[in-house]
């Protein structure tokens, strides 16, 4: 580096006359200062531009940044909730089923009411394709209730009512109860027109709402993945006696053998009648 013409020695630089007075030491001392102050790497190779040449080493100065720049920006994002398929076009008169007491209770405070219940699954494609034209029935038809049931979030259920095939619908009203229960898709869609157009009309029926039949809330009670309570209804003695009605709870008569035993043959059940000898 001496031969070259420039040579760097702690920090100081020497300028190839060889001046090392006094003005050399004090520009030495003020670029030792400097480079003390803010120490840059420096590197100096033969093609370097500082060859030969006087070098100034100071402290990096770093260009002012806009204040619009440094203010912290604030970005407001909302992300729409993503709503699923079976909520898309639901009318006030369409209302998903919570539980089994939920259930029980929807059909019990209808009344004379037309209640359609709906089992339907997230997953069932034939279920997707229908939704759309149970909404347009609902809106058709505001006086009807219905009643959607998930599949997946209460299995447990649709077993104990027996419902094993999507999508499938029940009708329901009064004191009348269960109307008809069917399974239909977008082709045959038929079937539900029929049974709205059938079932819709008002009629006046006597006594109290019906809703599931007892053989479902004893089957609901029983399932102990449910949260259901219920106790069977006792039977109704027609007589207007405290006493008899006494005597019938607690003495049943005891059933005698048949007399005529029922013999199956072939797909025919025939009765054995005696000869009388």
């Amino acid at each position: 580096m001496a031969a070259t013409g420039q040579a760097v020695k702690g920090s100081v630089v020497v300028s190839p006359c060889g001046n090392r007075g006094f003005l050399g030491r004090r520009r030495g001392a003020v670029a030792s200062a400097r480079m003390a102050a803010a120490p840059t790497a420096l590197r100096i190779g033969r093609g370097s531009p500082f060859l030969g040449g006087r070098l100034a080493v100071g402290p990096r100065r770093s260009r002012p940044v806009p204040r619009n720049l440094v203010a912290p920006v604030q970005m407001n994002l909302a992300f729409a909730k993503a709503v699923k398929w079976w909520e898309k076009g639901v009318q006030p008169n369409m209302r998903e089923v919570e539980s089994a007491q939920d259930l029980v209770d929807s059909l019990t405070n209808a009344g004379d009411r037309l209640v359609v219940v709906d089992f339907f699954s997230p997953g069932c494609g034939g279920c997707r394709a229908l939704h759309p034209k149970i909404c347009q029935f609902a809106e058709q038809n505001p006086d009807v209730l219905f009643l959607q049931v998930n599949y997946e979030e209460h299995k447990s259920m649709c077993y104990s009512l027996h419902v094993h095939v999507l999508p499938f619908f029940r009708f329901y009203r009064g004191a009348q109860g269960r109307l008809c229960s069917f399974s239909c898709t977008n082709a045959t869609i038929k079937k539900f027109r029929d049974a709205l157009a059938k079932h819709k009309p008002d009629r006046c029926s006597l006594g109290p709402t019906r809703g599931l039949e007892e053989s479902e809330l004893l089957a609901l009670a029983a399932n102990k993945d449910l949260q259901f309570n219920y106790t069977k209804k006792p039977e109704l003695v027609p007589s207007g006696d405290a006493t008899a009605a006494q005597e019938v709870a607690h003495e049943r008569p005891k059933l005698s053998p048949p007399v005529k035993p029922l013999v199956k043959q072939g797909s025919e059940e025939r009765s054995l009648v005696s000869s009388g000898r």
